[in-house]
């Protein structure tokens, strides 16, 4: 386990203040790529500029994503965007719960864990699907939905690839605004790296060499897992990322996941190659099957009330109300509408006559789960 990062403290660094800027912003109503990597470019020149004026340092924390988002116009996943645009390109580090940080550019060292990202990998991945299907200058490309299914990333991460690509004048788009088609090949005199070396792994795939070393050193099978913060704070990485790295170990089978105070557990070490589930560990059900039981006691509980006090096109009570009336959290009723809805049972609509509506009466036969916790397949076995 690599002990060599650092986690600053937000308490110790100075943060801008997003009225102190004072460079003209750049009109995003006629511009021929997205907003997010014109935003980026404008970021990027403002940093050089008041690097040398003196206006800010290094290692200053950028104001936040919303002040942003507001100074421009524009939505917080344009600046998220934007932000991730600049930090491929070594202006900026970025850390959840502290905030981006302006980079030492003449510097090699990272002082914050942040490995090889993914949009780093899929460009890589794009460079080699241009080779492999040997494209043409003048050539139009796939949709960026299309190549993001090719090469097996998300569309938002293709999309951003492509962006980059552009910038270095590998593709152009022939459009005026960036859209998911209307890719054109621009140059094919162009390298591609090696995406298979140790430093191009992602942070969530060292965190989980990192999770399988504490384990083999720390733990043994049916010991309990830290929490996730404790994780967090030990590993120097945020809480999501730990989350997305357990999730890959209990997919392994090395970790099982239960809701409540149980937590996770280990059942099996990191160096064994078999899996075999022990009676005590497979009767709980899995976290995300049990989530899927609970959102169908708080559905069948809303179609009773829709079938015993409601006609079709009347109003529900808001995701608020009835998260009040029933004692849960917005989000399980918020699942628990969406889910009907798919039924056919509601319908929404926006605007201030809109809500939530009925457009069908629903059965109220259906029993809902009784086990809420225990995986059905092992309840019988334990039944006497």
């Amino acid at each position: 386990m690599n002990e060599n990062y650092i986690l600053p403290q937000k308490s110790d660094l100075v943060q801008i203040n997003v009225k102190e800027i004072n460079k003209e912003l750049p009109d995003l109503k006629n511009i021929s790529e997205s907003k997010a990597i014109t935003i980026g470019n404008w970021i990027m020149n403002w940093i050089d500029e008041d690097l040398k004026s003196g206006k800010v340092q290094i290692n200053n924390l950028l104001p936040t994503k919303a002040e942003f988002a507001y100074m421009f116009g524009v939505s917080i996943g344009t600046i998220q965007n934007a932000l991730r645009y600049i930090e491929d390109l070594g202006y900026v580090e970025s850390k959840q719960c502290i905030g981006t940080l302006i980079k030492d550019r003449n510097k090699n060292d990272c002082s914050l864990r942040k490995l090889t990202s993914k949009r780093e990998i899929a460009i890589c991945c794009i460079k080699k699907f241009i080779k492999d299907n040997r494209y043409k200058v003048g050539q139009q490309m796939p949709s960026s939905r299309n190549i993001a299914d090719k090469i097996g990333y998300s569309v938002n991460t293709t999309r951003l690839a492509l962006e980059f690509l552009s910038t270095v004048n590998i593709i152009e788009h022939k459009f005026k605004n960036a859209s998911e088609s209307g890719w054109v090949m621009k140059s094919v005199d162009f390298e591609i790296e090696d995406s298979n070396t140790d430093e191009n792994e992602t942070l969530v795939k060292k965190i989980e060499n990192d999770l399988k070393n504490y384990i083999t050193k720390n733990l043994k099978t049916g010991d309990k897992v830290p929490a996730h913060a404790q994780l967090s704070e030990k590993l120097k990485v945020s809480i999501k990322t730990i989350h997305d790295a357990l999730k890959a170990l209990i997919e392994e089978g090395i970790l099982l996941a239960r809701r409540g105070r149980y937590g996770t557990t280990v059942i099996k070490m990191p160096s064994d190659n078999t899996f075999n589930v022990k009676k005590e560990t497979s009767i709980f059900a899995p976290a995300q099957e049990t989530a899927f039981y609970y959102y169908e006691k708080t559905q069948n509980y809303i179609k009773r009330m829709i079938a015993e006090n409601y006609e079709i096109g009347m109003r529900l009570p808001s995701i608020m109300e009835l998260s009040k009336e029933m004692d849960l959290s917005p989000n399980t009723v918020r699942k628990a509408f969406q889910n009907l809805a798919k039924e056919g049972y509601l319908t929404f609509s926006r605007g201030r006559y809109g809500g939530t509506f009925v457009i069908d009466i629903p059965e109220t036969d259906a029993q809902s789960f009784k086990w809420l916790a225990v995986n059905p397949k092992y309840a019988e076995v334990y039944k006497n």
